[in-house]
């Protein structure tokens, strides 16, 4: 076996060459390099390679800290990828807030349009930067430009202003609202409104307090019912009991001079997957660092700057959702007195969540709809439209941040919102199927996939599983508890507190927390840092990946797969520990006892109670619709016809290729007579009403109702009911016979058909009052 020989001082651990020529000058004789193939030879190859990303590793964390050093700096650092310009800044506010109105500076797919409804994406405010709904092209900015939409993004700045509340942010909002629907007169809709995780319940809280400014609401991973969720599945609702309630906030808040650190949220978060966090996060970088990097770095942006918020805030969101849930109760009240009612809400909400989300299960996003609704009948009767889209594996992050789902159930939803506005109120699960080449009618869809909307009722939520009256007993004594705790620090404790605080004392807190350190510690001015910049330069220069099929790399994946392993066990022992703790403590009847709470009380908080003045409007509003009944014309005729067909189907489906029929209608009609977007949803909600109350008095009065019109439209009409009807390509029985009889009315209104339709309406309360009396 030849000799290889390596020259004195070419050894390297950075470059190793793979072969030397035997008489190089100076060459010294050594078997230094054994045969490929070998363990010795793989073990060689893999130290080098595990040496080099090392170095790398080392390097990246270098440039993460001097990112993060540079973004501290900044005044508004934030990571929206897209070009974008100030519309109003909330800080010269009467009442001032640190959130930003700005329109992104791009042009909409087409040009721009201005029928095209905006869209605004609210940020979420939950401890880390600003930013995340706008990271990338593939977001929720980005389909709503991709689908024709001017939009406008709403952030803040890391530090809050002083003496901000909750209330002055719902109001600087609902300003935001008013400039862009001023912006946009000519708009056919109200602007769409995005929550991203916390910002979903505060634009339910500001369009409570104001709901006529906004169009449809889209909550992504949204937090509403704080107490709901599964046992043995969602332990982070169990933290507030845990740490005896919102004290440990008021002493956070003492600590940080007034100022609460965003750094404790991201903290909590992290805790949730502490194999993600202590291992996983920081090994994929180490294991893929020739292509990780980048995509490490830009998420590191903004998850690792942690914001500030008001001691204040904070403490009110923690005291009246996290622990105390009372915004689902209607308990919560803003500053002026008005009781903050979801109810109040008339704009369609979409809920967006997923199985696979831990910090926002399904339960925490849906169940407020049962906490609020005592049933469909009253949903619908409250005029409410509700659309929930369960996606089966994305995390909590990936619902607002992933590529894939943007491209998918974000883009079909941007591009559907019109039909969202103007369905029936009800509750409707979404569901998507990929357009084929067998696909009917696949071109009165609008994306790559056709989007439904099956209607479902309060036991399709129910059966996703949630709290029984025992497990809301135990979550009103954490609340309780957590009152009477917080009360005996601010008296006892906060005075001591607030009296050794400074503000000096809070920033280096603030400097000291882990979060943080892990930045400073890899600063690239440390001693330990400075070689690692230029030696990083010459690995790359010399890089030398070991083959994926390695011996010894194999064994790195299998020890990394057994502390994952390890570390989620031991987060599963912890969260089961943590479950028990709770479900034993504040399940305890002698605790319920001294701090008298009893189980009818509880169920009477659940109970957001009667609102005497909407039932009143409602019946008011009904007994209108019965004289109206055969009043309108042929779109009222139509809507009431489509509305009429469809409740023929065994499972009610509102199709896209449907509303698409109805939109070139819609299209063909004179400009005089045809409805804006606004005006077709309050005829889809009064014939929807008008069928609820009584279906054969409004079907008997449709001939009324197309009578003065004339026989080509009505044909025309009734041709794009019938595209509409056989879009989906499966037209049961019930349906057809439903459209027969449709077309029966339409085809010629006999002579008294109005006289006959009145005397239909005349007796549908009669008959409304012996099905009650029966």
């Amino acid at each position: 076996m030849p000799v290889t020989r390596i020259a004195a001082g070419q050894i390297s651990p950075i470059n190793i060459p793979a072969q030397l020529p035997v008489d190089a000058p100076g060459a010294i004789g050594l078997n230094w390099l054994p045969p490929a193939g070998t363990p010795l030879a793989e073990w060689i190859d893999y130290s080098v390679d595990a040496w080099q990303r090392w170095v790398l590793t080392l390097d990246t964390l270098r440039e993460r800290a001097a990112n993060h050093r540079e973004r501290s700096r900044q005044q508004a650092p934030n990571v929206l990828d897209f070009p974008f310009e100030l519309v109003l800044d909330g800080r010269s506010f009467d009442r001032p807030v640190n959130y930003c109105l700005v329109r992104i500076a791009v042009e909409p797919a087409g040009g721009a349009d201005p029928a095209r409804r905006p869209f605004i994406v609210f940020d979420p405010r939950a401890g880390h930067g600003p930013g995340i709904g706008g990271m990338k092209h593939d977001s929720e900015i980005g389909v709503a430009l991709g689908a024709g939409h001017p939009c406008y993004f709403v952030g803040f700045l890391p530090e809050p202003v002083p003496g901000q509340t909750l209330d002055d942010v719902c109001a600087a909002e609902a300003r935001f609202i008013a400039e862009v629907a001023a912006r946009h007169p000519e708009a056919d809709g109200k602007p769409c409104l995005i929550g991203n995780c916390q910002a979903g319940w505060q634009i339910m809280m500001t369009t409570a307090l104001a709901p006529e400014a906004s169009g449809p609401l889209m909550l992504a991973g949204a937090p509403l019912s704080y107490w709901a969720g599964v046992h043995g599945r969602n332990p982070l609702r169990y933290l507030g009991g845990l740490l005896g309630g919102t004290w440990m906030t008021a002493l956070a808040g003492d600590l940080g001079h007034g100022i609460f650190d965003g750094a404790h949220l991201v903290a909590n978060f992290e805790s949730m997957n502490p194999a993600n966090t202590l291992w996983k996060k920081n090994y994929h970088l180490y294991a893929d660092i020739d292509h990780e990097a980048p995509r490490f770095l830009e998420f590191e942006k903004w998850w690792g700057s942690p914001v500030l918020l008001n001691a204040g805030e904070m403490q009110a969101i923690a005291d009246n959702l996290f622990v105390g849930n009372r915004l689902v109760s209607g308990e919560m009240r803003s500053a002026d007195g008005t009781r903050i009612d979801l109810r109040n809400i008339r704009s369609p909400i979409i809920v967006f969540c997923s199985h696979g989300d831990n910090i926002t299960p399904p339960q925490q996003a849906l169940d407020w709809v049962l906490d609020l609704y005592r049933d469909e009948a009253e949903l619908i009767a409250a005029g409410q439209t509700i659309i929930y889209c369960l996606h089966q594996t994305i995390g909590h992050l990936g619902i607002f941040v992933s590529a894939s789902v943007a491209r998918k159930e974000h883009d079909e939803f941007a591009r559907a919102m019109d039909i969202v506005d103007v369905l029936p109120p009800g509750l409707y699960e979404a569901s998507f199927s990929e357009i084929t080449p067998g696909t009917p009618h696949a071109e009165l869809a609008t994306g790559r996939y056709v989007l439904r909307f099956e209607e479902r009722g309060f036991a399709d939520l129910r059966a996703l599983g949630g709290n029984d009256a025992e497990d809301d007993l135990r979550f009103s004594a954490a609340a309780r508890l957590s009152e009477i705790n917080l009360a005996l620090y601010r008296r006892f404790a906060a005075p001591v507190v607030q009296a050794f605080a400074s503000a000096d004392t809070a920033a280096w807190l603030r400097r000291l927390h882990p979060n943080r350190l892990r930045f400073e510690a890899f600063d690239g001015e440390l001693p330990w840092m400075r070689g690692i910049a230029p030696l990083a330069q010459q690995v790359r220069a010399a890089r030398r990946p070991v083959a994926a099929d390695n011996t010894f790399l194999a064994w790195q994946r299998i020890g990394s797969d057994a502390i994952v392993a390890a570390l989620d066990a031991w987060g599963a022992a912890r969260d089961q520990a943590t479950e028990a703790f709770f479900l034993n403590f504040y399940g305890a009847p002698a605790l319920h006892a001294l701090l008298g709470l009893d189980a009818r009380a509880v169920e009477a908080r659940r109970d957001p109670g009667h609102d005497l003045v909407r039932e009143a409007l409602a019946e008011r509003d009904a007994a209108r619709l019965a004289r109206d009944c055969a009043r309108g014309g042929l779109v009222e005729a139509a809507i009431r016809a489509l509305l009429y067909i469809a409740r023929g189907r065994q499972a009610r489906v509102a199709d896209e290729r449907a509303f698409g029929a109805l939109g070139r209608l819609r299209a063909r009609l004179p400009a005089t007579t045809r409805p804006s977007l606004a005006e077709l949803k309050t005829v889809a909600r009064a014939q929807a009403a008008l069928l609820a109350a009584d279906e054969a008095a409004a079907v008997a009065a449709i001939p009324a109702l197309v009578a003065a019109s004339p026989a080509a439209a009505r044909v025309a009409v009734l041709d794009a009911i019938r595209l509409a009807v056989e879009a989906s390509g499966e037209v049961p029985a019930e349906v057809a016979r439903r459209l027969a009889e449709v077309q029966r009315g339409f085809d010629g209104a006999p002579a008294g058909a109005v006289r006959e339709a009145e005397t239909a309406t005349r007796a549908a309360p009669a008959r409304r009052r012996e099905t009650t009396a029966g």
